[in-house]
């Protein structure tokens, strides 16, 4: 172990354990409680005994349970199994009982459709299924039918309906009577590295996901490089509320702390989120920048109710703040701004960081590109904000900021081991050990993205400028409009969300003269708008109105203000309803899909190109 300063934060302990001393996933878990049995290891809520903590000796004493107990199923290794969970203690001791049995993780999302997780169960061939309780059981199994490959359904949480389960069919049991009250000390197992461990769905916006198929190799060579980029020590505390079923959360906020031997406390729930940063006061987060966004959207919301002093304090305090996080990068001389940032953080910045705790040292997001307005304003208030970007099927980091060479613009330096190119189209390839083996059972999808000669294609257009990497768009989603100009619809949406009116936005174009948006807006500020405009917040009718559509436009101009401009968006479609998961407009890890709203709002987007000559 080193003690290591961190400036401005004291000293903290780094106990990396490396790559070849792990080998496999559960061969890191098993050293980490062979080095580290007495410290604590995770932290969840319990409805009757409130926050309780377990020690590395005591999750090897439960994940050595759960072994016991998919040993007696007499898998063959490499079958699969899955976990429908939510976050917490119990995911990891499923799965890393899994790993130390030989077999392959097939992560769910809890609040995936019915329909999506019965189709991957099936292409999977998973043999057994951990569940939260019945009721997700309930929902689950019309879907499968029973033509399938499942041995056995584990019900994690006890309950009548639970019983009813068991009873009536052998195929369901409960946890608490599957594994058993005791069981030996976890093995060494001493696995390959290079063997199959886990299957990861792609929630693809169209068709079917895809498997992508990790190895142990994977994964690990990609949170040791992580942890090159970003430092993590024993001292830190991960609040963990992205489903562990995101290779981001599942790579960078349960295998990374494993390996730096921190600690992790699982949020109870995203509507919980606030509360549980103030209870836990995390040292390191990594989140979507949809969570940003929407902290940013609230304290936006919030000061712009204050008096006009105040509002002039905070932006000052932005303002500063950003200079002397320039400052500090090197790329900003001094400046008399830099002598009141003390001062504006103590008294307006920090009021606003202790909303998330108060001791993030390392706030991470990536998924989807942040906005840049969102980043300057939380990194001008203090906060160390750093933007990555990666793929499931590269483990799923590829680049990150470091702390000390931060440009938010960027998406910034590439991971130590991984080789980046720009092709064809400006689309970014990548080389390295955490590139995936290929998808499952998808030989000619494997085909199209990986090369023999290793090289994954991205699908994403990228430039590099020294070391840092910067996403500029998608091949697939660029529009291309009847006059041949080309726009990133990505980039305008990202913008136009900026708006706190605006909830959620597509744009659209493809093949037409000129753009269009089916904008869902936000129920609150709807509210307050509508009544500013005289119109009834409940009427349908209201979001047909001439004059709040004119309204609704000129705010997206506003933030188009910096595009070119053709890229201009002369009509919009107005919704109250929020694409979701449920109303099948939502992925998984919460991407738009653009071709089910597109269909879903066909008559609208019709209407308003009737106009286009």
């Amino acid at each position: 172990m080193n003690q290591v300063t961190r400036p401005g934060q004291g000293p903290g302990t780094e106990d990396v354990i490396p790559v070849d001393d792990a080998k496999t996933l559960d061969g890191l878990f098993w050293r980490r409680c062979q080095r580290s049995p007495d410290q604590i290891a995770y932290q969840s809520y319990e409805r009757d005994r409130g926050w309780q903590a377990l020690t590395w000796a005591e999750m090897g004493q439960r994940v050595a349970r759960w072994h016991l107990a998919l040993t007696a199923e007499a898998l063959e290794q490499g079958e699969r199994v899955a976990v429908l969970l939510r976050n917490g203690p119990d995911w990891v001791v499923f799965d890393q009982a899994a790993h130390a049995t030989g077999l392959v993780t097939v992560p769910l999302y809890t609040d995936d459709r019915p329909e999506n997780a019965a189709y991957i169960l099936a292409h999977a061939k998973v043999r057994i299924l951990l569940v939260q309780d019945a009721g997700r059981w309930l929902r689950l199994a019309p879907a499968i039918g029973e033509e399938t490959s499942l041995q056995r359904v584990v019900i994690l949480e006890p309950g009548p309906a639970a019983l009813d389960a068991v009873a009536s069919d052998p195929r369901v049991v409960l946890a608490m009577d599957w594994v058993p009250a005791t069981a030996p000390a976890l093995p060494w197992r001493d696995g390959d590295p290079e063997a199959l461990a886990t299957i990861v769905y792609t929630s693809g916006t169209t068709g079917h996901p895809k498997g992508v198929m990790l190895s142990h190799r994977n994964i690990l060579s990609n949170v040791h490089a992580s942890l090159q980029v970003i430092d993590c020590f024993q001292e830190d505390l991960f609040l963990s509320f992205l489903p562990l079923s995101h290779t981001l959360e599942r790579t960078g906020g349960y295998y990374l702390p494993m390996m730096a031997g921190a600690s992790v406390a699982f949020a109870r729930s995203v509507s919980q989120l606030a509360e549980d940063l103030q209870t836990i006061r995390p040292t390191v987060i990594i989140a979507v920048p949809r969570v940003f966004e929407r902290v940013h959207h609230r304290v936006i919301s919030q000061i712009q109710q204050r008096p006009l002093p105040v509002r002039w304090l905070f932006r000052l305090a932005v303002a500063s703040g950003w200079r002397a996080f320039e400052h500090r990068q090197g790329r900003a001389g001094w400046h008399p701004m830099l002598l009141v940032w003390p001062l504006l953080r103590r008294k307006v910045a920090n009021q606003v960081l202790e909303k998330l705790g108060g001791r993030l040292r390392i706030a991470v997001s990536g998924g989807a590109p942040l906005p840049a307005g969102v980043a300057r304003i939380f990194i001008g208030l203090g906060l160390p904000l750093l933007q990555g970007y990666g793929l499931t099927e590269t483990s799923p980091v590829i680049s990150c900021n470091p702390l000390d060479d931060n440009i938010p613009q960027s998406v910034g330096v590439s991971l130590q081991g991984l080789e980046l190119r720009i092709g064809e189209d400006d689309e970014l390839l990548v080389k390295g050990p955490s590139v995936m083996l290929g998808y499952w059972k998808d030989p000619t999808a494997t085909a199209r993205v990986l090369g023999a000669d290793g090289w994954l294609h991205t699908g994403d257009q990228a430039r590099i400028v020294g070391r840092h990497l910067y996403i500029t768009g998608r091949i697939k989603d660029i529009l291309v409009l009847s006059n041949g100009e080309k726009v990133a619809p990505a980039d305008m949406e990202m913008a136009i969300a900026m708006d706190p009116l605006i909830e959620q936005v597509v744009v659209l174009g493809e093949g037409h003269s000129y753009l269009t948006a089916l904008v869902v807006l936000h129920e609150e500020q709807w509210r307050t708008l509508a009544q500013e405009q005289g119109l009834h917040p409940e009427q349908p009718d209201s979001l047909e109105n001439p004059q709040l559509k004119k309204l609704i436009l000129k705010r997206i101009t506003t933030a188009l203000h910096g595009f070119p401009g053709y890229a201009k968006v002369r009509r919009v479609t107005l919704t109250r309803e929020p694409w979701s998961i449920d109303n099948g407009l939502l992925t998984p890890t919460m991407k738009i899909k653009r071709n089910r709203v597109l269909e879903h709002f066909r008559r609208e987007v019709e209407e308003m190109y009737q106009m286009d000559a």
